[in-house]
Order: structure tokens, then C-alpha cells, then sequence
């Protein structure tokens, strides 16, 4: 069981949805939490609802400069958990490609940028935490998920890259695969979300998850099995059950 209490978090993408009931979580588990989005005054709500000690820093996941100055101001944390993302649902049909760069560089690069904020300072003292984001529609190609599936996929590989590299050293890595969860990204979904989850309950599957030494947790369990299951069937097959 990881001890949370007296422990500096930094988590990024806060102000809402998951990344606001997670920090929630963090707090009433002890520990000092350092949330940080673009929008001040959500996180300056979600502070002032924190039980325990809390600060709000702004930082746009998309510059370089942003995120490095956050991280330096902040200083020591011991964990860091990547949660910002943005999403449209699309087709390739219907390519967007201001909203497909922005996926890609919020959710992925933008993932990327954070880590390499903080991983100099947990290899060196050989201590850290740092848990990223995927996405059970990184599994594998989805109809509708362009930009947003491919974004996840790479965020889940960069966990299982880190993962490869530090497992025997005292940095922990972790990845979280939610499925769909109710917010404002998922109520532009046309379609049915099965499992549907609300942020407080995902927030809940991710803390459990980082109490562990586990590396990957993919949730819901029983939807996560059909995303999980379906990297074992032929191309021929999957695309015949999964395409248009």
C-alpha cells in the first residue's frame, strides 16, 4: 500500500472531470497537492474544497517554457500524475487537423513535456512517482477516434517505455486506462458509452490503483476485457467487428 501522507503531488489537468475528483482523492489521503491546468479560477475552487494543504499553478501543457518553469517553481514533488487531455470525436473522413494537432500535443506531447519536467529529479534521488493517462481507445484503431485514439496509444507506450527502464530502480511508473467517463469531452459523443462512468467513481479506480505497485490497470474491468481481447484477433476480424 503507497503512503500518500506528508507526500507532494503535482497533478496536471485538475480543474475538472477526473483530474478535479482525483485531486479531491489526494487531499483527503494526506497528501499536499499542487494542481495545475489554465484555467486559475477552477483551480482556485478546487483549492479552497481541498481538505489538506493545496496550490494552484497555471500551465499550458503545449508550451515547453510553461511547463518547465511550473515544474521549477514548484520544486521537490515525490508524484506526478498527467491528466489534461482534449478530444472531438471524428472520422477520417472528416479530418480536422487544427483539432488532430491539438489532440495529439495536449494529450501526448503535452504528456511527454510534464515527464521530462520531473523524471531528471526522480532518477537522481532514485525516489518518485509518476502515473500517466491512457485510454482503453488506445488498445487499438477505433472508427471516430482520430487524433484522440492514436494520442492515448502513444501515451500508453510511453508509460510501457519508462516502465521497461525504471522498473528496477525507485521511480515508480504507472499507467491508467479509463473507458468513457461523464464529462464535457464525452457529451459531445453521439453514441451509446457503455459503462459510463462517472468522474468521482474513475477517480476512485485510479486512486486504487496508484495505492498499488501495480504498472497498468484498465477500467472498467469487464469493458476493458472486449479492448484487451480484441489485440489477439486478425486484422481481417477485428476490422469486420470494430470498423465501418
Amino acid at each position: 500500500m503507497r503512503e500518500f501522507q506528508g507526500k507532494r503531488y503535482w497533478l496536471i489537468g485538475a480543474s475538472e472531470g477526473l483530474g478535479r475528483a482525483l485531486a479531491l482523492k489526494l487531499s483527503a489521503a494526506g497528501a499536499e497537492v499542487i494542481v495545475s491546468a489554465r484555467s486559475q479560477e477552477k483551480l482556485d475552487a478546487l483549492v479552497a474544497e481541498m481538505p489538506g494543504k493545496a496550490r494552484a499553478l497555471t500551465v499550458d501543457v503545449g508550451v515547453l517554457e510553461s511547463v518547465e518553469g511550473t515544474a521549477a517553481e514548484i520544486g521537490h514533488i515525490d508524484g506526478m500524475v498527467y491528466l489534461a487531455g482534449v478530444y472531438w470525436p471524428q472520422s477520417a473522413q472528416d479530418w480536422n487537423a487544427e483539432q488532430v494537432e491539438a489532440m495529439c500535443d495536449i494529450n501526448f506531447t503535452g504528456s511527454a513535456r510534464a515527464v521530462g519536467a520531473v523524471i531528471g529529479q526522480m532518477v537522481e534521488r532514485d525516489a518518485g512517482h509518476i502515473v500517466i493517462t491512457g485510454s482503453l481507445s488506445g488498445f487499438r484503431g477505433l472508427p471516430g477516434a482520430t487524433g484522440y485514439g492514436a494520442s492515448k496509444a502513444g501515451n500508453m507506450w510511453l508509460a510501457e517505455g519508462m516502465y521497461a527502464d525504471l522498473r528496477n530502480t525507485g521511480v515508480d511508473v504507472q499507467i491508467a486506462n479509463p473507458g468513457f467517463i461523464k464529462t464535457r469531452l464525452t457529451d459531445k459523443n453521439d453514441f451509446s458509452m457503455p459503462f459510463l462512468m462517472t468522474p468521482e467513481q474513475a477517480a476512485q479506480e485510479m486512486f486504487d490503483h496508484m495505492c498499488t505497485n501495480d504498472f497498468k490497470k484498465s477500467f472498467p474491468r469487464v469493458f476493458s476485457w472486449l479492448f484487451r481481447g480484441s489485440q489477439f484477433l486478425p486484422d481481417w476480424l477485428y476490422y469486420r467487428v470494430f470498423g465501418k
